[in-house]
């Protein structure tokens, strides 16, 4: 057992706190969602994954503000546009022996992080899990995922085989990856390809797939992100990219990715920590990326209007 703290509790960051807390580890969820922490504190937390419906409980459910005690490891799931201000209000918890692991979305938070932890103590990836949050205290994950991580220096330390052995023994199917640039820029891709589609359509994964064009529009976008990885040195697998991207829309049924719940929330996206990050590394690289941008343009003219007083709503209500 050792001593695990998500910072950012919301659909993923519950779903890896309750597997975790089910494989015996001492459990804390830090978030700032008040209503979600006391349906965890009073309730548990409702977890619905293809196995079971049940609650969790032995977690503690706390703002940052109100924990004291020093994790083992810290596992970020926040926002990335919220990683810097998530991890000042954590300052307090970052021991000397503290590991911290990123598991967002996006591009940024590397540097963000590293201005409170030392890059021997930081751990990247990504995972594939899907998640949505229904309510306060109530979570689903339909599907299946994996992740992959390594230190953020590229050192196989004894902290990456113990945070690997801990997230496995959760049935999280992590592994350790040297190649985790790869796998970020690949993540990077089927996100930029899936989370803003299913935005500004109002569409969850498995519908994208009701016509041929969704299907291939969100190919297209794979195919321009992992052009600009190349340009960036990175070696990607453009055939891993799009079999996940066709098991997603195949599989994930039902599932509202974060972006599309941010866009019914009326809350900021992610979108240029994704498709944003990427059109600036494009337009430095010279390789066109007008699927991509178009994409960014849209969803940013959403943000907008949300945040100008209409509705946030996308344009086709998910169903």
């Amino acid at each position: 057992m050792i001593k695990i703290a998500i910072l950012g509790a919301g659909a993923m960051g519950s779903l890896f706190g309750a597997r975790l807390a089910e494989a015996g580890h001492a459990v804390t969820l830090l978030d700032i969602n008040d209503a979600h922490l006391d349906a965890i504190r009073r309730f548990g937390l409702r977890l619905q994954t293809d196995e079971a419906d049940r609650r969790v409980h032995g977690m503690r459910a706390l703002r940052p503000e109100q924990a004291d005690a020093i994790p083992e490891l810290l596992i970020v799931f926040t926002k990335s546009m919220h990683t810097r201000a998530a991890m000042a209000g954590v300052r307090h918890l970052l021991g000397p022996d503290t590991t911290v692991l990123s598991l967002q979305n996006g591009l940024g938070s590397v540097d963000a992080i590293c201005e409170f932890v030392p890059a021997q103590r930081l751990l990247i990836g990504v995972t594939t899990w899907p998640a949505d949050l229904v309510g306060p205290g109530h979570v689903h994950s339909h599907g299946e995922g994996g992740i992959r991580m390594m230190s953020a220096d590229g050192v196989d330390r004894p902290a990456v085989a113990g945070t690997v052995a801990a997230l496995e023994r959760a049935g999280l199917h992590c592994t350790a990856d040297a190649d985790v640039w790869a796998a970020i820029w690949e993540k990077v891709a089927f996100n930029a390809a899936l989370n803003p589609l299913c935005a500004v359509t109002g569409s969850t994964v498995d519908q994208l797939g009701n016509i041929p064009d969704g299907t291939a529009l969100a190919l297209a976008v794979v195919a321009e992100v992992l052009a600009v990885a190349r340009s960036q040195g990175v070696a990607v697998d453009a055939g891993k990219v799009g079999a996940n991207v066709l098991h997603a829309i195949g599989h994930h049924i039902g599932h509202k990715p974060s972006m599309l719940q941010d866009i019914l929330a009326a809350r900021r996206t992610e979108i240029d920590a994704i498709n944003g990050a990427v059109v600036a590394a494009a337009r430095r690289s010279g390789v066109p990326v007008p699927c991509t941008e178009s994409l960014l343009q849209l969803v940013r003219l959403i943000e907008a209007r949300a945040a100008n007083g209409g509705q946030g709503a996308s344009p086709l209500q998910a169903h």
